[in-house]
């Protein structure tokens, strides 16, 4: 006999043991599967305008998936590494309180200038969204524990941004007048020259901002890995590896395919180096135990 048909009302609804999000059976599915597709708003959008002042710009679409996978409508989402606020905008939108750590005062005021212009007023008004303007290791001290449902970033990628222009950042950054780095604050992980060193700080920052985050509750952490000199990097086992020190577990290691991303002659005629058109979304989980302390 044939299988017998799913009962619509209960695939429509969220179940009442459901505590982790607002899906229904279905949604939950559909987001389950390891492998996403990047979806920007495209360049010309008016939307993209304050986006993509930042040097390594990170789509609010991608992160609201994140957020109405791994949080509810309500809770609290932090961001330790806020840039221009793309997660502080989709938590407005979909309905999350937020707060936002960001170092540089320029890009936490393009954040407000954000959530202002492209976040309805009467959507802003029933959320709180919070940017915090200094260094994210301090700041994470300054939050209740145990007091934030879901942690969700895209944290420096290295010293990478610092290395000598390539023909990706002549065309697409450097053409348009556009800054190709954070800054040149000391205390910016993105100007720490070791590779290992980054990793440890980087590491020690979301093991504290993680102090705040209720236990067994989710940390996003979207990475790319990369290739500088004639090294290829495997960030984003390196920073699971080095949460998992500190307390957390590794429970997904995603795919963000980023198809709509030009073609470079990385290599050619000489050597196989691929275009990277993908990022790696780490979802970490917090273990019952408290997060270990950073390390001496």
């Amino acid at each position: 006999m044939p299988d017998e048909a799913p009962d619509v009302e209960k695939v429509l609804t969220v179940d009442p043991r459901n505590t982790l999000n607002a899906l229904t059976s279905r949604e939950w599915l559909s987001e389950s599967v390891s492998v996403w597709n990047q979806k920007g708003l495209g360049a010309g959008h008016a939307d993209a305008a304050i986006e993509k002042l930042h040097p390594a710009p990170f789509s609010y679409t991608d992160v609201s998936r994140l957020i109405k996978m791994l949080s509810k409508p309500g809770d609290t989402v932090l961001d330790p590494f806020a840039g221009v606020g793309s997660t502080l905008k989709a938590s407005a939108l979909e309905g999350r309180n937020g707060i936002g750590f960001e170092i540089y005062p320029d890009f936490a005021n393009l954040a407000e200038q954000r959530l202002q212009t492209e976040v309805p007023a009467d959507v802003l008004a029933k959320t709180t969204q919070e940017i915090m303007q200094g260094d994210s290791r301090i700041l994470a001290h300054k939050l209740e524990p145990e007091s934030v449902d879901f942690i969700v970033t895209s944290p420096p990628y290295w010293s990478i941004l610092n290395k000598k222009s390539d023909h990706k950042v002549k065309q697409t950054r450097e053409a348009h007048g556009l800054v190709t780095n954070y800054g040149d604050d000391e205390r910016d992980l993105g100007n720490i020259e070791d590779y290992d060193e980054f990793i440890e700080v980087l590491a020690d920052t979301l093991g504290a901002a993680g102090e705040s985050l209720k236990p067994r509750r989710y940390m996003a952490i979207i990475v790319g890995d990369f290739r500088h000199g004639s090294r290829y990097y495997m960030f984003h086992a390196d920073i699971a590896r080095a949460m998992e020190e500190r307390g957390f577990i590794l429970q997904a290691m995603n795919v963000l395919y980023q198809r709509h991303k030009r073609v470079f002659p990385y290599g050619y005629p000489y050597a196989y180096v691929p275009n990277v058109h993908h990022q790696n979304i780490v979802i970490m989980r917090k273990a019952v135990k408290a997060v270990k302390a950073a390390k001496k």
